[in-house]
C-alpha cells in the first residue's frame, strides 16, 4: 500500500512476501500453499526461500536446478542453494 511505509527504501507494497499464480499441467488445480497473514504483508505459517521457488519453476520447465550452473570469476555458481529443492506439494 503506498504511503504507508516510511522506511523509504523504494519498496511499498508486500515487502516482506510475494504471491504466484501458476498454472499448467503440472500444477495441481485450484491447489492453495502456504498462506499469507490478512494483509498479506507476512507469511502466516512458515515461509518458503526464493531458492525453493526458483527450483520449483525450474523443474516445471524440466530442467535440473542441480546441475544448472554459472561460470563467475572462475566459479560455478547455481540459482539454487545446494541444500533447496522444488516444492512437491505443487506438482500435479
Amino acid at each position: 500500500m503506498p504511503g504507508l511505509q516510511r522506511r523509504g527504501n523504494g519498496r511499498e507494497d508486500n515487502h516482506e512476501s510475494f504471491k504466484s499464480f501458476l498454472t499448467g499441467s503440472s500444477v495441481r488445480e485450484g491447489y492453495s500453499f502456504r498462506l499469507s497473514a490478512v494483509f498479506g504483508f507476512k507469511s502466516a505459517v512458515e515461509a518458503i526461500t526464493v531458492y525453493d521457488f526458483n527450483a520449483s519453476m525450474l523443474h516445471l520447465i524440466s530442467l535440473y536446478h542441480e546441475r544448472l550452473t554459472l561460470n563467475h570469476n572462475g566459479l560455478d555458481r547455481r540459482l539454487t542453494s545446494a541444500h533447496e529443492g522444488d516444492i512437491k506439494q505443487v506438482m500435479a
